[in-house]
């Protein structure tokens, strides 16, 4: 899946010249944590969210830092922070470097950016238009509509033991030499040791989710592996 395919379409924008009192209250309207800055044309130029907003001198909650922090901070830092807790306009506070993605962006690619930026959505341009948004919702909404994967046939026992094994094999996490699952009527008995809990569990759920598993039996003993060894 693409990020066309669970995007929203209809999406909440605001100009530059806006007030961020007026973003705030349309963010409180719409029940979202950010909105997109676009030009007259519908150009994306920023993105303002709840962030840029919790210090405000409006509130009282701008930062007042220590003489020391004073100190060792230098003087573009405490103007940002200036800019961002008494400016007035939407274009003041907003991030200008947006983190953004394509239609075609595989869904895969998406929730890397939101990982690694630690950001709740990210906007979906073509050239620079925005056409959609991708939230996190919008990727649970999409694990919500998932479809259990289908088995065309039903492969034998001997097959399905050998696509197992060949799956733990090509684990980076696993240890393959100390597994040995055992096959009967699709029904895997999961046998031998690995060296903490995380593994084990990550080895069931391997083996379950592999198409003509009906049901996993675990035996595995969990042994850590001593120190110095």
């Amino acid at each position: 899946m693409n990020a066309s395919d669970v995007m929203t379409v209809r999406v909440v924008t605001i100009e530059p010249d806006a007030t961020v009192q007026n973003a705030a209250k349309l963010m409180l309207e719409r029940g979202i944590s950010a909105l997109p800055v676009v030009d007259k044309t519908g150009n994306l130029v920023g993105i303002i969210s709840e962030g840029d907003l919790i210090r405000r001198a409006e509130t009282g909650t701008e930062r007042k830092p220590s003489w020391w922090l004073t100190a060792i901070s230098g003087a573009d830092q405490l103007a940002y922070d200036f800019v961002k807790s008494h400016g007035t306009k939407v274009s003041d506070v907003m991030t200008r470097d947006v983190v953004v993605a394509k239609p075609d962006t595989p869904l895969n690619e998406v929730a890397r950016l939101l990982e690694k930026n630690r950001i709740k959505r990210v906007p979906v341009v073509e050239g620079d238009l925005i056409v959609g948004v991708v939230s996190r919702a919008n990727l649970l909404q999409a694990l919500a509509s998932a479809k259990p994967r289908s088995v065309s046939a039903q492969p034998s026992d001997s097959e399905l033991r050998d696509i197992i094994i060949d799956k733990i094999a090509a684990q980076p996490w696993s240890h393959p030499a100390l597994l040995n699952p055992i096959v009967t009527d699709g029904v895997v008995e999961l046998w031998g040791m690995v060296l903490n809990q995380t593994e084990h569990d990550a080895v069931r759920i391997l083996v379950e989710e592999t198409p003509g598993v009906r049901r996993v039996n675990s035996h595995l003993a969990v042994r850590p592996m001593p120190s110095g060894i």
